[in-house]
């Protein structure tokens, strides 16, 4: 039973969602501050985490800045109709996907069980080695589905589960542009509908965490108005 934990300032939202999720099968725990959920994280991590981004005493900026110093758990953002600027910096900041509110619980959902999937994928080391497991060597990048780790030059980068995938599609066929239907297919379910600027949101984080550990990485190109390629470096 996957824990999931809800963090929100509105008590409808927490009571309303919390229900629904324990019908679906999911353990929850609530909060209705950032800080009380930090405290509780520091003890014990959940499987997920879905925050509200406008809280008090700490909001879901800070807790999601806080919770990527210390693991890549999947991480959904709850968003006001019109905070735009927040969803993509949340996206920016590490968040795996975002909900604007007010939302389907349903979609709601099936956002949390796609991302629980590929989180499941890639902490399952049984099984035969396939296409989609196997270790990645593309010049200065290696990748280890199993082991859900990256290094660049020999230097490791701790990505979210999203961004992992998206650069696992990427280097899977250097030179090959993936479109951003395709990464979406790759980071998402097909039922699961998300638009362009989530996609360029991951991009962006992932080309910055690459150059925490080489500032001249350029690996990831854009091809404006098609998509995105991989370009294998030495």
């Amino acid at each position: 039973m996957s824990k999931i934990a809800l963090v929100d300032d509105d008590r409808n939202i927490l009571t309303s969602v919390s229900m629904t999720l324990e019908a679906e099968g999911f353990e929850v725990e609530t909060y209705n501050d950032g800080q009380t959920a930090l405290d509780a994280f520091n003890k014990k991590l959940p499987d997920m985490a879905v925050l509200d981004i406008k809280m008090p005493r700490m909001d879901g900026m800070d807790l999601l800045q806080r919770l990527r110093q210390k693991t890549s758990m999947p991480v959904i953002f709850l968003t006001s109709k019109d905070d735009e600027i927040d969803e993509v910096l949340g996206l920016r900041m590490g968040a795996d996907d975002y909900v604007k509110k007010p939302f389907s619980q349903r979609l709601l959902v099936e956002r949390i069980r796609a991302l629980l999937r590929r989180q499941e994928a890639m902490n399952n080391e049984d099984g035969p080695v396939t296409e989609e497991n196997k270790v990645i060597e593309r010049g200065a990048l290696t990748m280890d589905p199993l082991r859900h780790s990256v290094s660049w030059k020999g230097k490791d980068v701790s990505l979210t589960v999203t961004e992992f995938l998206l650069l696992q599609a990427l280097a899977q066929r250097p030179g090959f542009v993936k479109s951003r239907d395709q990464l979406m297919d790759v980071a998402y379910d097909d039922q699961v509908y998300v638009d362009d600027r989530t996609i360029d949101s991951h991009i962006k984080r992932l080309r910055k965490k690459m150059r925490t550990v080489d500032e001249d990485f350029s690996a990831i190109e854009t091809l404006y108005g098609i998509g995105y390629r991989y370009n294998e470096e030495e």
